[in-house]
């Protein structure tokens, strides 16, 4: 691997596992009153266009951490939807 696709990689990594504190939080606790919906939401479209470009450019490190931040990203949504608090 070449030291620009290292760099890429460990980029990726870092800021797809920044999501899974909140997540294990979330899903655990079930308490969102404190996430912003419209951040998440906006956050999620944008990951998911990210998701696509990565898919489009044929570029694997784009593609599975924007695939696993989106996961990650909805499923914070999801409970911030439900949540009647």
């Amino acid at each position: 691997m070449d030291p620009i696709s290292l760099l890429g990689f460990i980029a990726c990594t870092l800021t797809t596992l920044a999501f899974v504190p909140q997540v294990i939080k979330v899903v655990l606790e079930k308490k969102t009153r404190d996430i912003s919906r419209n951040m998440y939401l906006i956050l999620s479209v944008g990951v998911f266009f990210w998701f696509c470009y990565g898919i489009l450019r044929n570029d694997f490190p784009i593609t599975l951490a924007n695939g696993f931040t989106l996961l990650f990203t909805c499923t914070i949504l999801w409970y911030k939807i439900r949540s009647k608090e």
